[in-house]
């Protein structure tokens, strides 16, 4: 009987569930040649598999590290610390909300929260309860509120502005944000988000000659230099996950901008959670679902048509070819109204590029006076002078095309 052929099959693209953020997706891989009986067992093994993925992502809170936390001490108007407070943060984005009390020093923390903005309402009987309507939670940032709640009856609201600022107060981590509003606003040549991180203080441009840093054509740099580190000891996580290329120590690739929330880079002194490199960090949060649909599709073009001619084009008036595409889109919405979201992207770059070839070769009458038969069959494969310049140095000169296809 034929063996049956059955596909195999990897996981990627990013489903959040509530208050957890979830990257799942499913794209074919290979065929392999199955027994009709091993088919049939192969199949129901991935079928349970699946169930059983499925069921453990609803039924388990899985936490993201590119989370922020919100803390603080709530006191009395005599500044006496209030333990048992109940503190409510909810999302109304993404229907997150959790709920915690103060312990015996008046302190609480609501930690692992999805970025955004979140309602604070703070509860306790015999005091008045007091609302913070709006608190932004950035990625890998502990926000400090503090609370000084007053004598009255529970049902009584009073409504507050948070004042906290950027300035860390429970971590000595030296460090910065860029946040949504740099990510998607600030004009970037060739959209590389790492581009938006030399924003940060202490951090530079790689040298070109860099043995990490050196620029791809069409994909840009894929490291850099900060808090005076080589470009090697920089840790790039994405949603808690290592992107770091194993043999150059550098990302492995720049995500699309439009798929990223936020990014903070720790340039010193972060704390024990982050491993693997001695230099900075810089933790990425993608982007998610909410209750209301969302999409964009765009495209970014340039070409040669306003590009002077280079100076070593000496066989042409015109400029080299240049023409690059960078198109793509992305859809977000929810799955299930206030439970479930998702977020797919898609991004494509088609650039085609003409390189000088200029180069300095043997003339034919160096050509003519080699004896050597081995070196004389080598001489077949230089090109052959088809230019003298002023100086009567003989050249070869020529052009060629540079494709860059990429689709992620």
């Amino acid at each position: 009987m034929r063996p049956l052929s059955a596909p195999f099959y990897t996981f990627g693209a990013r489903v959040s569930f509530g208050s957890a953020n979830v990257r799942l997706s499913i794209s074919r891989f290979q065929t392999a040649s199955l027994h009709p009986t091993s088919a049939c067992r192969f199949c129901f093994s991935i079928r349970c598999f699946l169930l059983l993925l499925l069921l453990s992502l609803c039924t388990i809170d899985v936490s993201a590290q590119s989370t922020g936390s919100i803390e603080g001490q709530v006191i009395d108007e005599r500044g006496s610390l209030l333990p048992g407070v109940q503190l409510i943060a909810r999302s109304q984005d993404i229907s997150v909300w959790r709920v915690t009390e103060t312990d015996g020093a008046g302190r609480y923390l609501v930690a692992g929260l999805p970025l955004g903005d979140y309602q604070l309402v703070v509860k306790a009987n015999g005091f008045k309860s007091q609302v913070i309507e709006q608190i932004h939670v950035q990625v890998g940032r502990r926000v400090t509120q503090d609370f000084q709640l007053a004598v009255g009856d529970l049902s009584e609201e009073v409504n507050i502005t948070s004042t906290n600022n950027v300035l860390e107060h429970s971590t000595v981590s030296v460090g910065q944000v860029v946040n949504r509003r740099m990510v998607q606003e600030i004009p970037l040549n060739g959209r590389y988000f790492l581009d938006l991180a030399l924003l940060v203080p202490g951090s530079v441009t790689p040298p070109q000659n860099a043995f990490s840093a050196a620029p791809m054509r069409g994909l840009g740099s894929l490291a850099i230099n900060t808090a005076g580190n080589r470009e090697e000891t920089v840790n790039y996580m994405v949603n808690g996950i290592t992107l770091n290329d194993l043999a150059f120590s550098t990302v492995s690739f720049q995500p699309p901008i439009n798929t990223i929330q936020e990014f903070k880079v720790d340039n010193s002194t972060f704390s024990a959670e982050y491993g693997q490199s001695s230099g900075a960090i810089v933790n990425i949060a993608t982007r998610s679902g909410v209750n209301e649909f969302h999409g964009e599709i765009f495209e970014f073009f340039r070409n040669s048509a306003l590009d002077a001619r280079n100076f070593f084009e000496l066989n042409s008036t015109k400029p080299a070819s240049f023409q690059r595409n960078q198109f793509g889109g992305n859809l977000s919405g929810p799955i299930f109204k206030k439970r479930t979201f998702f977020f797919v992207s898609y991004e494509g770059l088609r650039q085609r590029q003409g390189l000088d070839i200029n180069s300095i070769v043997l003339s034919d009458e160096q050509r003519a006076a080699v004896n050597d038969p081995v070196i004389g069959r080598l001489l077949e494969l230089i090109p052959r002078a088809n230019h003298v310049d002023s100086s009567g140095t003989s050249r070869f000169i020529s052009s060629a095309n540079a494709p860059v296809d990429v689709d992620q």
